[in-house]
C-alpha cells in the first residue's frame, strides 16, 4: 500500500471512531433512562446517533483485532 493511501484507512477509522463514541455516550443515557431500549436502533436514530451493530462498535474491534 502505498503511504497516500493510508489516508483512506485512518479518515475511515477515525469516522468509525466518532461514531461509536457518540453510540457509547447515547447507550450509557439509555441505560439510566430506558434499559428496554438499549439495543432499538430507533432510540438511537432519534438523537441523530447512528446505530452501531455489535461487531462494527470500537470496543468489539479492539478486543478481536489487536
Amino acid at each position: 500500500m502505498e503511504p497516500s493511501d493510508y489516508k483512506h484507512v485512518v479518515l475511515g477509522l477515525i469516522f468509525l471512531k466518532h461514531i461509536s463514541d457518540r453510540f457509547e455516550a447515547r447507550r450509557r443515557e439509555l441505560e439510566a433512562e430506558y434499559p428496554g431500549g438499549l439495543e432499538d436502533p430507533e432510540e438511537y436514530v432519534a438523537e441523530n446517533v447512528f446505530w452501531v451493530p455489535q461487531v462494527a462498535r470500537w470496543s468489539h474491534l479492539q478486543a478481536n483485532f489487536v
